[in-house]
C-alpha cells in the first residue's frame, strides 16, 4: 500500500470545535521519505510537547464494544484513532475488527487479504488470537485482529455451534498476554458478530454524529444491549458516548449535541470530533489522524477523548504487574 509523506505541522487552536488549521513557527525540517517511527515521534511532540496529557492505566482491562448498527457514524475511525492514543501514552491495546469490511485493520495499516488469518480463524475454527494478531507497525504496544472477507460468513458457520453468542468472549478469555484496552470495532448491524461483542464486552462505547437523524435507530441498539445484559452478560453497560462529525457552520449541529447531552448526561465525552477531510483520508494510507496529521484538529480532539476515557476508568489502587 502507498504511504504518503507526512502533512506539514501546524498548530492545533483551543477551541474545541474549530476546525481552522494554522500554521506552526519553527516546524522540523520534512522527512523525505516514510517513516512511521518518525511519524510517531512527531506526532508525539505536536499533541503531547509538555507530556501535561495523561492516559493512566486501568487497574484491569477495558473491554469496550464500539457499536451503532448506523453506518458512517464514525465507528471505525474512533476504534482506531482512540486505540492509537492510548497505546502512545502507555497502554496495551488491541482492536478486534468485526467487521468483515475490513476497515479498521486498514486504518491501522494491517494486512486483512483473502488468505491473512484473523478474527474469523478465532470465531470459527477456535484458533488462539494470539496466533492471528498483528503488532501495529511503529505503534509499541498496539496490536489488531484482522478482518477478511470470510468474516461475511461466520454468522451461517455459527448457526448450529454450541454458544455461539460466546465466541469471541471465549478466544479473549484466552488470551494470556497483559492488556489494558481492547476496543471492538463492530459491524453496522445488530447480527451474530454484534451480540458476540456486546457478550464479550463490560463497556460499549457509542459514537454518534452531529448530523440529521444522529439518533435514528439508537432506541434498537439499547434495547439489545439490555437484551444482551439481562441474559447474556450481566455486567455490561453502556459507558461512553462520543459525538462525532461535528460542524461548526451549522445550527443543527449543535442542537444534536445538547439533545444527546441532555438525554446520556455524564456518559457523553467532553470532546466532539469535527467534521473532517484529513480523517476521511487518513486511512487511505494505512494510518490513524494521528500519524497522519497529527496537527488537526481530529487528531487533538481524538487525543481528548482518549485522555477522557483513561482518566474516567483509573482508579487509584495499584495495579498488579
Amino acid at each position: 500500500m502507498a504511504r504518503h509523506a507526512a502533512p506539514d505541522e501546524s498548530a492545533v487552536p483551543a477551541e474545541a470545535h474549530d476546525e481552522t488549521e494554522i500554521p506552526a513557527q519553527g516546524a522540523p525540517a520534512a522527512q523525505p521519505e516514510y517513516d512511521i517511527a518518525w511519524e510517531v515521534q512527531r506526532a508525539i511532540r505536536i499533541l503531547n510537547p509538555n507530556g501535561e496529557i495523561k492516559m493512566p492505566r486501568p487497574t484491569k482491562t477495558r473491554v469496550m464494544a464500539v457499536a451503532n448498527q448506523k453506518g458512517g457514524v464514525g465507528k471505525t475511525t474512533s476504534t482506531v484513532n482512540l486505540a492509537v492514543s492510548l497505546a502512545l501514552h502507555g497502554n496495551r491495546v488491541m482492536v478486534v475488527d468485526l467487521d468483515p469490511q475490513g476497515n479498521a485493520s486498514t486504518g491501522l495499516g494491517v494486512e486483512h487479504g483473502v488468505g491473512t488469518p484473523g478474527i474469523y480463524e478465532s470465531m470459527v475454527h477456535g484458533t488462539p488470537l494470539k496466533e492471528v494478531a498483528h503488532e501495529v507497525d511503529g505503534i509499541p504496544g498496539l496490536f489488531c485482529i484482522p478482518a477478511t472477507i470470510d468474516l461475511a460468513g461466520a454468522e451461517v458457520e455459527l448457526v448450529n455451534v454450541v454458544a455461539r453468542e460466546a465466541r469471541l468472549q471465549k478466544a479473549l478469555n484466552a488470551y494470556d498476554e497483559e492488556l489494558d484496552y481492547v476496543l471492538i470495532d463492530c459491524p453496522p448491524s445488530l447480527g451474530l458478530l454484534t451480540v458476540n461483542a456486546l457478550v464479550a464486552a463490560r463497556e460499549v462505547l457509542i459514537p454518534i454524529q452531529c448530523e440529521y437523524y444522529a439518533l435514528e435507530g439508537l432506541g434498537q441498539l439499547l434495547r439489545n444491549i439490555e437484551l444482551v445484559k439481562a441474559h447474556l452478560n450481566e455486567g455490561l453497560k453502556v459507558s461512553t458516548i462520543l459525538l462525532t462529525m461535528y460542524d461548526k457552520r451549522t445550527k443543527l449541529a449543535d442542537q444534536v449535541e445538547k439533545e444527546v447531552r441532555g438525554h446520556f448526561n455524564e456518559l457523553v465525552l467532553s470532546s466532539v470530533v469535527p467534521r473532517s477531510v484529513r480523517l476521511s483520508e487518513a486511512p487511505g494510507y494505512g494510518q490513524s489522524i494521528i500519524t497522519y496529521d497529527p496537527a488537526s484538529k481530529g487528531a487533538a480532539r481524538y487525543v481528548e477523548a482518549a485522555a477522557e476515557m483513561a482518566q474516567r476508568g483509573s482508579r487509584t489502587k495499584k495495579r498488579k504487574k
